[in-house]
């Protein structure tokens, strides 16, 4: 019974962090149509529940589709099947597309960054072509942060992932309504949830820049247990007097 308690708690806490995100910033509106990215993970799992049940509400005037993008070369799988089931149990028409990255591992840009690209641009097709006016991905707190920094060591610029970018010049939107939750959080709702895991992970997936970024912020927080947060915070706190 205290575990039950335990999870409803956790459950009403994390619709409560997506809503007040899709509603800090205004993330959706009514009639919108949002094409949720799905890659199998549970953060893009998560995203895909929380929206499609919010839409179920009767003040909640919005629709939702779902993508899922397969790399044919790159060496990571997921189940097909159990994504394509999720998403007739909730009811989300499903768009499957398979298509090629150009990686190679000795080019000048890391193959995650290629691989992200081509998956990117391929939504963007899909939601063309579906007719959606917004693109939902399930970035996180935790995301935005490890952007930030890895904006500032490796391309001296302070940028991260914004909840909300209008793109081609304004007639299409990409939001992140998870940028309130933290990459545990997320975990925590997949474990009750019982999501499946990846058949196969992608095999450049700790051989990047992020993973020795977040492993840096590990470091960190042995200094500051408020280091996440404050970093996070710091992006709605500039202090342009204070900067060369």
């Amino acid at each position: 019974m205290e575990n039950k308690k335990k999870e409803k708690l956790f459950m009403r806490d994390f619709f409560r962090k997506a809503g007040k995100a899709i509603y800090d910033y205004d993330l959706i509106q009514s009639g919108d149509k949002i094409l949720i990215g799905v890659s199998g993970g549970k953060d893009s799992l998560a995203l895909l529940e929380v929206l499609a049940l919010r839409a179920r509400a009767p003040k909640q005037e919005y629709s939702v589709v779902a993508a899922h993008i397969a790399v044919e070369n790159v060496a990571y799988e997921v189940d097909g099947k159990y994504i394509a089931d999720f998403c007739e149990r909730l009811g989300v028409k499903l768009v499957q597309r398979t298509i090629q990255s150009e990686v190679n591992e000795g080019s000048a840009k890391p193959v995650c960054f290629v691989c992200a690209w081509n998956r990117r641009k391929a939504l963007f097709e899909i939601a063309r072509e579906a007719g959606c006016n917004k693109l939902a991905l399930g970035h996180h707190r935790d995301d935005a942060i490890e952007s930030l920094l890895m904006s500032m060591m490796f391309n001296g610029t302070i940028a991260s992932m914004p909840p909300k970018l209008d793109m081609f010049e304004h007639a299409f939107t990409l939001i992140r309504p998870f940028i309130y939750l933290t990459n545990e959080e997320t975990r925590q709702y997949a474990v009750y949830r019982d999501f499946k895991n990846q058949k196969k992970k992608c095999p450049y997936e700790k051989a990047t820049n992020r993973n020795a970024v977040a492993e840096i912020i590990r470091q960190m927080e042995t200094l500051s247990p408020h280091v996440k947060g404050n970093l996070f915070a710091s992006m709605k706190n500039i202090q342009t007097e204070y900067l060369p």
